[in-house]
């Protein structure tokens, strides 16, 4: 009975917030949520009409014996790494520079250039990066020319085509995903900063003992979250920029899933794969989260 006051008057009391929680919740659970009873077709003989017969895990084993699955996986893996290990440090750089701007006005031109790439799709940030990596009429060709450089085709290039979509990744998305941390940054207390100034404390030294300390409860979130997404190398962005030249490089689990369920039509190993992807991302958050824990004593709950 005690529980169920105490529920009732925190609904009593935070009832607004949550009805502005109620969109997003029936977003997941109609879009996240529910189709995963659609995932047992993973473990069927999928039929569009009649019964589907039960195979148990066949699908799973023609996957992994699959001559090309290892390179999709190990495509997937490096892409990953790159975008996620190798990115998660520049949005914190770039949030405390933006911090130590004193110009309001600069500061605010800074965030809005830098934050502008991500309402672009990616049909568009293609094009843009495909006309600027140009071997005939692009800019870093026409750069390399100036230079006395000889002229690359960065988009057919297997040496060099991971880096751009590295690239094109971090411009795209280095101002939005340093919000969470100009917020963080905001949130710390003027009074530590004037005790360090007191002690005598140069720059550095208030960045190392407070700044940095500060954001780590939120740079252990991000990376968590980060890492459910870790099977996920991008998918729209790889599908626009992929070309035969390069496909043996960039070819990942997603558009592995498409070409398998979409274009062949083979709708119970595209699921066996997008199912292995899911498992994988929540032994990553789990895994992660239980080290986070032991580690710093900060974790997602």
């Amino acid at each position: 009975m005690a529980s169920t006051a105490a529920l009732g008057a925190r609904l009593r009391r935070d009832g607004f917030l949550y009805v502005l929680l109620a969109p997003a919740l029936a977003y997941f659970i109609l879009f996240h949520i529910l189709p995963m009873a659609g995932m047992r077709i993973a473990f069927e003989d999928f039929r569009l009409f009649g019964k589907s017969a039960f195979v148990g895990l066949k699908h799973f084993r023609t996957l992994f014996s699959s001559p090309g699955f290892a390179t999709v996986i190990a495509n997937t893996l490096i892409l990953s790494t790159m975008k996620i290990v190798l990115f998660f440090p520049l949005p914190i750089v770039f949030a405390l520079m933006v911090n130590e701007v004193r110009s309001s006005v600069l500061r605010k031109f800074v965030q809005s250039v830098a934050y502008l790439p991500h309402f672009l799709s990616w049909v568009v940030i293609a094009g843009v990066w495909i006309a600027f990596l140009s071997p005939t009429a692009g800019g870093a060709n026409e750069l390399r020319r100036f230079l006395g450089l000889p002229v690359l085709d960065y988009m057919t290039s297997k040496e060099h085509i991971r880096w751009v979509l590295f690239a094109s990744e971090t411009w795209r998305s280095i101002g939005w995903d340093s919000i969470i941390y100009l917020a963080a940054l905001i949130r710390i207390s003027p009074s530590l900063y004037e005790s360090a100034d007191m002690d005598g404390a140069n720059a550095l030294q208030k960045m190392r003992f407070i700044t940095l300390p500060e954001l780590v409860p939120t740079m252990v979130t991000v990376f968590i979250l980060n890492l459910g997404f870790f099977m996920n190398a991008g998918f729209d962005q790889v599908f626009n920029m992929m070309n035969d030249s390069v496909i043996s490089r960039v070819d990942i689990l997603d558009t592995f899933v498409y070409r398998v369920g979409l274009v062949n039509m083979q709708y119970s190993l595209s699921t066996a794969a997008s199912l292995f992807k899911g498992v994988i991302g929540l032994v990553l958050i789990l895994s992660t989260h239980g080290m986070a824990k032991r580690v710093t004593g900060k974790g997602l709950w």
